[in-house]
């Protein structure tokens, strides 16, 4: 193998596939997610959101659907893929699977770590689509000391997971103010008003969005690759079939009609 795994990376990387898996809650439908901009056609984005994946998600949750060789389609060649992102097999056909078993998955940590192959689709809701779900709550990390693993996420709440992409985004606290509750002129209730950064990461606040939604461009291809060419052959298609019929139907009517006076 050539990369170890840590069990602190595991036990992250565990956490953040039970969220992800877990169904959305009230409060999840409540929060407003954030717009994402759709860069699954962009091939630097979708190099960067591969890279992040491997590094941080694939140490202990896989993606059994897709193929190394398939990153091939974003434009990276055998070569770097095997000196950059193969870290978990030894060929570039292989699937993205991991060394962590679902046996010992159940045993430490009382789920088996669910496969991330469709993600982006999984999390879709009546709130918004998956991606921008996931945009959102990795975006929301703040500092929590009452929390086991000293964070918690306003998308999520008592989320279980540590915010393992901490080092780039740095710590935030979230804002709130003081309203009327709308059911009881007598109570507050505290609105959400963004978030205040306390400590500073490796990267700037727009970096680590730009990070991100490289990372959930690459979540929402991996799901379906060959969505872009099978979007630009239906097109192909309904191009062809208007210049086909259009021909076809003005034969129709005049033959119709050339005897009708």
């Amino acid at each position: 193998m050539k990369k170890q795994i840590s069990t602190l990376l595991l036990a992250a990387c565990a956490a953040f596939a039970a969220v992800l898996s877990a169904p959305a809650s009230a409060n999840e439908e409540d929060v407003k997610l954030d717009r994402v901009e759709d860069r699954s056609a962009n091939n630097l984005a979708l190099q960067n959101g591969a890279r992040l994946f491997v590094n941080y998600c694939l140490n202990c949750h896989g993606a059994q659907s897709m193929r190394y060789n398939r990153l091939k389609d974003i434009g990276l060649t055998d070569e770097q893929i095997k000196a950059n992102l193969l870290f978990t097999a030894d060929k570039v056909g292989e699937t993205m699977t991991v060394a962590l078993s679902k046996q010992d998955g159940k045993e430490w940590f009382g789920a088996s770590p669910p496969d991330l192959s469709v993600i982006a689709r999984a999390k879709s809701s009546g709130a918004g689509s998956g991606a921008d779900w996931l945009y959102t709550y990795l975006r929301s990390f703040y500092r929590d000391n009452e929390r086991p693993t000293g964070w918690n996420n306003t998308v999520f709440p008592n989320v279980g997971m540590p915010h393992v992409l901490y080092e780039m985004q740095g710590e935030q606290m979230p804002k709130y103010v003081n309203e009327k509750d709308p059911h009881d002129a007598t109570k507050t209730v505290k609105k959400f008003e963004g978030f205040e950064q306390v400590k500073a990461g490796t990267m700037t606040k727009l970096k680590y969005d730009e990070a991100v939604a490289d990372l959930v461009a690459y979540l929402v291809w991996m799901g379906e690759p060959g969505a872009a060419h099978r979007k630009q052959l239906g097109l192909l298609v309904l191009i062809f079939l208007i210049m086909f019929l259009l021909p076809c139907a003005w034969w129709l009517k005049h033959a119709y009609w050339k005897n009708i006076h």
